[in-house]
């Protein structure tokens, strides 16, 4: 749990430059639909006055999305951080880890200033729990095997 806490001030920087990106996408898209309001399919035309302008934004877009698309399996999916559904919006992601044997998510929303919360993989963000000590103590350790005294043959 330290080492996902060490991330939050990087992953902060990371979900402040998917921002900038996801802010370059938006304009982009805000600008096709503009053309697709006056032109419809007419604006994908060659001879149209504003195909030059429908070609910059489209590939903006094209551009804007490879950009979040590797900051997400570099920076976080590379790095073993989970972004669920939704997470790119909201700014949360969790962290694998272990709990009394199984596995289960250290959760974090961007804006907190360190992992508070826990969730079982099935649950998501609505199943967020707080993170008490006891069990904070007890996460990210892996139950020993049983030695051969502990087994009934």
């Amino acid at each position: 749990m330290q080492e996902a806490n060490e991330l939050i001030v990087w992953l902060e920087s990371v979900f402040e430059r998917l921002g900038g990106h996801r802010q370059r996408w938006q304009r982009h898209s805000r600008g096709l639909q503009i053309l697709d309001v006056l032109w419809g399919e007419r604006v994908e035309s060659a001879d149209n006055p504003d195909h030059d302008e429908y070609v910059q934004h489209r590939h903006g877009m094209e551009a804007a999305t490879r950009t979040i698309q590797g900051l997400v399996e570099e920076d976080l999916i590379g790095r073993g951080i989970r972004l669920p559904a939704g997470g790119l919006d909201s700014g949360i992601v969790d962290f694998p880890s272990t709990f009394e044997g199984r596995w289960i998510y250290l959760c974090w929303q961007r804006g907190e200033s360190q992992i508070t919360h826990w969730h079982e993989l099935e649950t998501g963000f609505r199943g967020r729990r707080d993170l008490v000590a006891e069990d904070a103590a007890l996460m990210g350790r892996e139950r020993p095997l049983p030695d051969d005294t502990d087994l009934d043959f």
